[in-house]
């Protein structure tokens, strides 16, 4: 996990190294280890902050090819290098870094290639006589942003990396496509890295104990890809399923390897999540930590957390702030944690999916393909920004390609809850056993207000709101983006003054209700 810039011109661009500098500064927490940049002759500047996970001692980037012609950046994870390593050439790879892989694969198999990395990741490549390739996972768990102005275009893995003047210009990078100089931008994959269609209809009203064991199977071997890693391994443990079952796999994993899995919790004194996640870490036997929040605590965290997110949606900002408080903490233990994003858009967590309006299993498969597709400026980048803010790196292993697949090739019928049937209910019996029975089947709360933090948060803005009279005359986002709740006021006026200049509409996602 690492913070990248990068930036290409054309024949009659200029490309100015001191702004590249510049925005490397400003995202330097996200890779706090090692900084590095390579200048090609005005052609391409590429610069790294590295947080170091895979091969500490060898892994600096820009890493080059054997000859030195062709140089790459990374941020994020690729879990199938060392499969896409062993058809190579004995002797060409010479680090242990994951980011190689995607070097050499691209370089013998071309650009289409990228569709064969699985993983997380943003990557910028650059060689010589102008050639270059950036490229953003299908999911966009990996941030990525940039803009084109006088013949030269810029990448940075933050908005907060670029100058005041280039905000206006600067737009997110869309997930499963890639950039080429000689191009502009291509898609090479659906941002869902599955073939979206009409659900099929479920063969049995129930499921059986091979599509239990296919499921759990799944989710096992996501979790498991993703404890690689030559550093300390924790898991974010909300106490709901989602987390507790993560860390039950990671548990084990780690009993494997002779060591203790450190989970992390936080939440105010008695709120839902703390209790839960304490029960959960008694049962794994884990080396568990909690972040006791209180309502000043909340309080003093909120500007920090809504500049860190970059965002100012309610819902993002609720769960921001026990997040931040709780990667603080963990970034002094470990360097990467697990999460459990993503089980409620595979599995239909949410209770809105549950209305009417949802009833049709077509029209079910269809929101969770489009919540998907959606994660990669709201819920992945509250868990990207809140982590790398301390150099820790997050993982979601609900969000692996394989597990999406499985997940997304179930009837939609069976994650439907008729007759009072729980939520997520085959994700939770395909579990049966690895927890206790009232812990495998807690029902959902949203993290903010699992944690506690949401009540307070909810009380600060309608306390702000009732000392202006109740409504608001501040200034409006530029772009037509509609304030919706005097809670979403006050984060926008606090985003506002770090953030001014930018495009929400360009940048940033919202949730349904606010």
């Amino acid at each position: 996990m690492c913070g990248i810039v990068a930036a290409f011109a054309e024949s009659d661009g200029i490309i100015d190294t001191e702004k590249c500098e510049r925005m490397l500064a400003r995202i330097q927490h996200r890779g706090p280890d090692d900084t590095g940049v390579l200048a090609l002759n005005n052609t391409a500047w590429l610069g790294h902050q590295r947080l170091s996970i895979m091969d500490v001692t060898g892994g600096r980037q820009p890493l080059a090819d054997p000859d030195s012609t062709t140089w790459i950046v990374g941020n994020g994870e690729i879990y199938n290098y060392r499969s896409l390593n062993a058809d190579l050439p004995e002797g060409l790879v010479r680090t242990k870094s994951d980011t190689e892989a995607a070097l050499h694969l691209v370089m013998r198999a071309g650009p289409a290639a990228v569709q064969e990395l699985n993983g997380m990741f943003a990557f910028a490549m650059a060689g010589e006589g102008g050639r270059g390739l950036v490229a953003r996972d299908p999911l966009g768990v990996k941030p990525l942003y940039w803009f084109e102005d006088n013949h030269v275009t810029l990448f940075a893995s933050e908005l907060r990396a670029f100058d005041t003047e280039d905000r206006p210009k600067v737009r997110s990078f869309p997930p499963g496509c890639l950039w080429m100089p000689h191009t502009g931008m291509v898609r090479y994959t659906n941002g869902v890295p599955v073939e979206v269609r009409p659900a099929h209809r479920a063969p049995e009203p129930a499921w059986d104990d091979v599509v239990l064991k296919n499921v759990r199977e799944a989710v096992v071997t996501a979790v498991r890809r993703r404890m690689m890693s030559d550093v300390g391994v924790g898991v974010f443990l909300s106490g709901g399923l989602d987390s507790a079952l993560v860390a039950a796999i990671a548990a084990r994993e780690a009993d494997e390897r002779g060591e203790v899995l450190p989970t992390f919790a936080v939440g105010t004194e008695g709120s839902g999540d703390l209790v839960a996640a304490r029960k959960v870490a008694e049962h794994l036997g884990s080396d568990h930590h909690e972040i006791l929040a209180t309502s000043e605590t909340i309080e003093e965290a909120l500007d920090e957390a809504v500049q860190v997110i970059e965002h100012f949606d309610p819902a993002l900002v609720r769960s921001s702030v026990p997040n931040l408080l709780l990667a603080r903490e963990a970034s002094k233990k470990v360097k990467v944690v697990l999460t459990g994003e993503g089980a409620d858009e595979l599995f239909a967590g949410y209770s809105y999916v549950h209305t009417p309006e949802y009833a049709e299993p077509d029209v079910l498969h269809a929101e969770l393909v489009r919540s998907l597709e959606q994660l990669h400026h709201l819920n992945l980048q509250r868990c990207d920004r809140t982590t790398m803010y301390y150099g820790l790196e997050a993982r979601e292993p609900f969000l692996d390609v394989d597990l999406i697949r499985a997940a997304l090739s179930l009837p939609p019928e069976w994650k439907q809850c008729p007759d009072g049937r729980p939520e997520k209910a085959l994700l939770r019996e395909a579990f049966t056993g690895w927890l206790p029975e009232d812990l495998l089947w807690r029902g959902k709360e949203q993290f903010g207000d699992g944690s506690g933090a949401g009540t307070v948060l909810a009380a600060l803005a309608s306390t702000k709101a009732d000392k202006v009279g109740g409504g608001w005359v501040g200034e409006a986002p530029t772009d037509g983006w509609k304030l919706r709740s005097d809670e979403e006021v006050l984060y926008f006026e606090i985003w506002r003054r770090h953030f001014r200049g930018v495009r929400p509409n360009a940048t940033l996602g919202s949730f349904a209700t606010a």
